[in-house]
């Protein structure tokens, strides 16, 4: 009896350190609970830039500079586990993003009385998960349900304690999907032990949509239907491993393949025509902290099959198609970066110290890496970008950012853009029982 109780308290924490929501912003995933937990994370930021909003206008300078501020909450996330039994496990996020989104109803009566729909925000609701583990040993457990899909850094790690800018890295967000989320059905465990330990997870999902390939994001719009439903037809395997045998470190790499993302979009006769599309994504990242400093960094490199065809279809997408028709779409794209943050409480030694973390991030990314149809790449879509600023952790799971970040478009041939910006941002786990 003891025996299977220290196995199913250790497979409830790699239920835990791969969870949605880290505990109290830790990694470790000591946090536990008897019946259920609620929490969840967010963030808010305020961005002062000096460029317009068209990248892509048609001047030869590229953006514009102009002076302008936004401010939004990029999301605010609430996160539900609940245990049917101790094997059995329900977990959920709901995200509002941006805001969340509205619609009303009005009577127009200078419109003979009429009814009429006006959308009143913009933003967005989704169920970023939901799903249902079976817990079995250390080594294997089985998830079934809407799960993230965890391919490149961000996604694994996608909460904002776990980064230090006031937004998510930019070459990650760019050119796939963040946070990254399907629906379908995982493995998972903890192979080894001392320093021969992995963490190991292996999926099969939906796979990303054809309609959402353009120029700009490359992949980044493709993860999910407009419908009610989404085609299920050419599904996506995805596998990752993170080595943690080391102590503060963690090494990891994943990789996604679908087979042909035409058979997945809304009309799968738009592509029947060029037969398989495939996609490829491969991802390799790395993270470690002590108590003077953090390191992470990461790479990813994306394959797409036929992406000259692809093009050519989705430049003939009808003129009401919600997708940007923006063209053309690389046959290769990239992302890369490395941030570093000295701990300045650990360096000093004391407690009286304030934990402020300055920090530098580089990075580079490019939709358009290579491309092979006869108009070529866009220059306009290669950025290197370096970000420098301050993070205070006031608690363990509340940090406020502040930092200043400069692009270089197009290897200098367009203007550069410059923003500095300011955030606050939680992540915990706030009941439970």
């Amino acid at each position: 009896m003891n025996q299977q109780k220290n196995l199913l308290t250790a497979a409830l924490a790699v239920l835990t350190a791969f969870s949605s929501v880290s505990a109290q912003g830790d990694e470790d995933g000591s946090s536990t609970y008897e019946k259920f937990r609620v929490g969840g994370y967010g963030e808010m930021v305020a961005n002062f830039k000096d460029y317009g909003i068209n990248r892509y206008w048609g001047n030869k300078i590229g953006n514009t500079k102009t002076n302008r501020n936004t401010i939004s909450i990029p999301r605010f996330v609430v996160a539900f586990d609940y245990k049917f039994a101790p094997q059995w496990v329900l977990g959920a996020e709901i995200e509002f993003e941006s805001g969340g989104t509205g619609a009303a109803y009005e009577l127009e009566n200078s419109e003979n009385g009429d009814y009429e729909t006006e959308i009143e925000k913009g933003g967005e609701v989704a169920l970023e998960q939901f799903h249902i583990t079976r817990l079995i040993l250390p080594e294997i457990n089985m998830r079934v349900g809407h799960l993230i899909v965890p391919v490149g850094l961000t996604n694994s790690h996608h909460e904002p304690v776990n980064f230090f800018g006031t937004s998510r890295p930019e070459g990650e967000t760019k050119i796939i999907p963040s946070t990254w989320h399907e629906t379908g059905l995982e493995l998972f465990g903890t192979l080894g032990k001392g320093w021969a330990t992995f963490d190991y997870q292996a999926m099969v999902v939906t796979g990303l949509n054809a309609n959402g390939f353009d120029r700009k994001t490359w992949a980044g719009s493709g993860k999910t239907s407009i419908f009610e439903y989404d085609n299920f037809t050419s599904p996506a395997y995805v596998a990752r491993v993170d080595y943690r045998g080391v102590p503060g470190l963690r090494v990891g790499g994943s990789w996604y393949f679908c087979n042909n993302i035409g058979a997945n979009a809304d009309k799968p006769t738009t592509y029947t025509s060029y037969g398989d599309i495939p996609v490829r994504i491969y991802t390799v990242d790395a993270q470690y902290i002590n108590r003077f400093l953090t390191f992470r960094g990461n790479c990813i490199f994306g394959n797409l099959g036929k992406s000259d065809k692809l093009s050519q279809a989705n430049l003939n997408l009808g003129n009401n198609s919600p997708y940007t028709r923006a063209v053309p779409i690389a046959k290769k794209a990239v992302s890369y970066g490395t941030e570093l943050g000295l701990n300045l409480q650990g360096i000093a030694g004391t407690p009286k110290c304030p934990a402020l973390y300055p920090f530098a991030r580089y990075e580079y990314y490019n939709p358009q890496e290579e491309v092979i149809a006869r108009q070529g790449a866009d220059d306009r879509e290669k950025v290197s970008m370096w970000t420098a600023g301050l993070n205070w952790k006031a608690l363990p799971n509340l940090v406020f950012k502040a930092d200043y970040t400069t692009r270089k478009i197009g290897s200098g041939k367009y203007n550069s853009e410059n923003e500095f910006a300011i955030g606050v941002a939680y992540v915990g786990w706030f009941w439970s029982k």
